[in-house]
């Protein structure tokens, strides 16, 4: 474990660790004084592939009155809690002298703003990531310096666009400039992970006993947990009681999957891979996860890939067959672009469902989206034309009251989207004069 966790601040039982919220019972008592308790900023990433049906994306005015374009529709109820971001560019993701390989690229220069060196061997090379920066200079506050989650495995080798290696494709996250950080994409491991111990003996072994006796893990830390609940006030038993059920409603909707793949394999057909087949359910499970890390500061920094740059996954959910990645070089076909509206439609649903939740949970000093940045987009704009400018970006969360949602920002196409990552890592007390291509801090947001 990365950092000292306070005893009260956990319940512990056999192969189980359950970090708890804030609980302003447990808050130190000079905090407590104060008229409102301090929370971290946290900071999350969620990236899409394959561009995005812009007719239907962007905003035709800005401001706080902007319009809410159709595949932003689903946004409505948390539209005051985020902003629209229009002319932000990942320059280092066009071709630049190094000729096709634009998927690869626009996953690799996302969070970088780097070149990657065009490559389909061991000799990778990219640069740091924005989340990585942060997570080296705060991950040691947290159980995990950082979390890396996903829908869609990915390779460390082998070609995977056009010359450049599939760690580029499957990657957003890069410890290091040659080093890209693999994503857990099954629920059950990253279940498993965050409320294990670091015994990890001892926490396969509860895990198998939950599974076969059918036990939550919140069966194996009941002394602790009750313990505490004599010690609450009512809004923090009721705050406990909220966290305890997200905690268990995954761990339902884990059960039944896993039931479903053995009815599935038993009928002589073949089971997911170990990731439910439903693209939205996984999704959403792995948002569930991501937001229970964050709102017990498990971690404060996450990326997310909702698929991997260039992924040509049909989309059944929606009765779409055709490939994503086939449907985004729609040539201005129209049956093409409804099809890819559609998709960038599922996408935002999911996303709605994340920022929904995280804005129903109290966090002390407001809700735990307004602790929070969370930035949600890709690395191409438009599909067929892999251009890397004016890129589909929006950015949800107050940052602990130091961003003006519920607007439209426009800047001139060109401005380094890595100027934006400046000016988030500010936010979480990190300082840095420069990541990739950046020119300075992004002025106007914060």
């Amino acid at each position: 474990m990365s950092h000292k966790v306070s005893r009260r601040n956990v319940l512990r039982g056999a192969g189980a660790l359950v970090t708890l919220p804030f609980l302003e019972t447990l808050a130190p008592r000079m905090a407590v004084a104060q008229t409102t308790v301090a929370r971290p900023v946290r900071m999350a990433y969620l990236f899409v592939p394959n561009g995005i049906n812009m007719a239907h994306w962007r905003p035709t005015t800005t401001g706080a009155a902007y319009n809410l374009p159709g595949t932003l529709a689903p946004l409505e109820s948390v539209r005051k809690e985020l902003s629209v971001i229009s002319g932000l560019s990942q320059m280092k993701a066009f071709a630049n002298g190094d000729g096709p390989g634009d998927h690869a690229r626009s996953s690799a220069s996302w969070l970088t703003g780097v070149q990657a060196r065009k490559t389909a061997g061991s000799d990778i090379k990219v640069g740091v990531s924005a989340d990585q920066i942060a997570a080296q200079a705060i991950g040691h506050l947290t159980k995990f310096p950082s979390l890396e989650i996903g829908c869609e495995r990915g390779a460390l080798g082998g070609n995977c666009d056009s010359g450049y290696s599939c760690a580029y494709s499957s990657s957003i996250s890069w410890r290091g400039e040659s080093t890209p950080n693999s994503k857990e994409v099954n629920p059950r491991l990253l279940f498993e992970r965050l409320f294990g111990t670091m015994d990890d003996v001892e926490s396969a072994e509860s895990a198998a006993k939950r599974r076969k006796y059918e036990l939550s893990i919140l069966d194996f830390v009941s002394e602790d947990a009750e313990r505490l609940q004599n010690r609450l006030g009512v809004r923090d038993q009721q705050k406990i009681e909220e966290y305890f059920t997200s905690i268990r409603e995954i761990e339902l909707r884990l059960s039944k999957y896993e039931q479903d793949n053995k009815q599935i394999l038993l009928s002589g057909m073949q089971a997911p891979r170990g990731v439910p087949g439903d693209r939205g359910e996984h999704i959403r499970l792995m948002g569930d996860m991501m937001i229970l890390a964050l709102q017990s500061d498990l971690t404060r920094v996450c990326t997310f890939m909702f698929a991997n740059e260039g992924s040509n996954r049909p989309y059944n959910e929606i009765q779409i067959n055709d490939g994503h990645h086939d449907i985004s070089h729609h040539g201005k076909d129209p049956a093409k672009l409804e099809k890819k509206r559609q998709i960038d439609l599922y996408h935002i649903e999911q996303l709605a469902y994340i920022l929904k939740k995280m804005a129903s949970i109290d966090d002390g000093n407001g809700t735990l989206l307004d602790n929070s940045m969370i930035l949600y987009g890709g690395g191409i704009s438009d599909g067929d034309r892999h251009n890397h400018d004016d890129l589909p970006l929006l950015l949800a969360g107050r940052a602990g009251g130091k961003i003006p949602t519920g607007q439209h920002f426009a800047y001139r196409n060109g401005t380094p989207l890595t100027n934006l990552f400046l000016t988030m890592l500010d936010q979480v007390g990190v300082k840095v004069e420069e990541l990739g291509d950046s020119t300075g801090r992004l002025q106007g947001i914060f």
